[in-house]
């Protein structure tokens, strides 16, 4: 009767909050508390509620109840499905109160909230170099490791990072999947596109502070820097 009264009789003694039975009101104490009750049989791991340990059953189990029915894709948490279905129904329900930008997830709009305010709360140990996502200080640490953990299947050439990788296979692909919109002409880089644009735009980003004369091309600035520098010397 108290899902239509609601009445919620049992009240929190530290925060409060009120509850409708109290097995709901003793769950919650162990917010206070710290209490684990439930433990995994596999890692040890304690939890506070058994709706945290089933879900984390699964990782040692490896069964994953919910689909996807559009593509089929499986996921170990429910949380998981809803979010996946994001990309197909292209929801974005977080929304910036900076500069409105749309996330699908939440943690997504936590990470981008970072640009706003500044905060890099994870921080690398050798040169104390911050960062907004853990992801970003992990790719940032092979640059003191000399971690290559991506290689190519063809030459086995290696690389710290995906992208460069799939950047480099197109050498043995051939795949050339940038097109200029003004004479066809097709790159495998999106940088080398980038810099045959110029030729059509006239563009001309780079200038020597010596003389201000501009360039199209970086690698033309330096040589023309290199002149400069003979030219002082004699």
């Amino acid at each position: 009767m108290r899902i239509h009264t609601g009445e919620k009789p049992h009240q929190c003694s530290e925060c409060l909050k009120m509850f409708s039975y109290q097995s709901s009101l003793a769950e919650h104490m162990r917010s206070h508390t710290g209490e684990k009750p439930y433990q995994c049989s596999e890692c040890l791991k304690e939890f506070s509620y058994k709706s945290n340990l089933v879900p984390h059953m699964r990782i040692h189990t490896g069964e994953k109840p919910y689909q996807c029915s559009e593509c089929l894709k499986e996921y170990s948490k429910k949380i998981g499905l809803v979010q996946h279905m994001r990309s197909h129904t292209r929801e974005k329900p977080h929304q910036c109160s900076e500069c409105l930008k749309e996330f699908s997830d939440k943690s997504s709009l936590v990470r981008h909230m970072r640009i706003h305010t500044g905060k890099k709360p994870y921080q690398c140990s050798e040169c104390l170099k911050g960062f907004v996502g853990k992801s970003s200080l992990v790719k940032h640490m092979r640059i003191h490791t000399g971690e290559k953990p991506y290689q190519c299947s063809e030459c086995l050439k290696q690389f710290s990072q995906k992208p460069h990788l799939v950047e480099h296979m197109k050498i043995h692909t051939r795949e050339k999947p940038y097109q200029c919109s003004v004479c066809l002409r097709k790159f495998s880089y999106k940088y080398s596109l980038v810099k045959h644009m110029r030729i059509h735009t006239g563009e001309k980003p780079y200038q020597c502070s010596e003389c201000l004369k501009q360039f199209s091309d970086k690698s033309n600035l330096v040589k023309h820097l290199r002149l400069h520098n003979l030219q002082k010397l004699c």
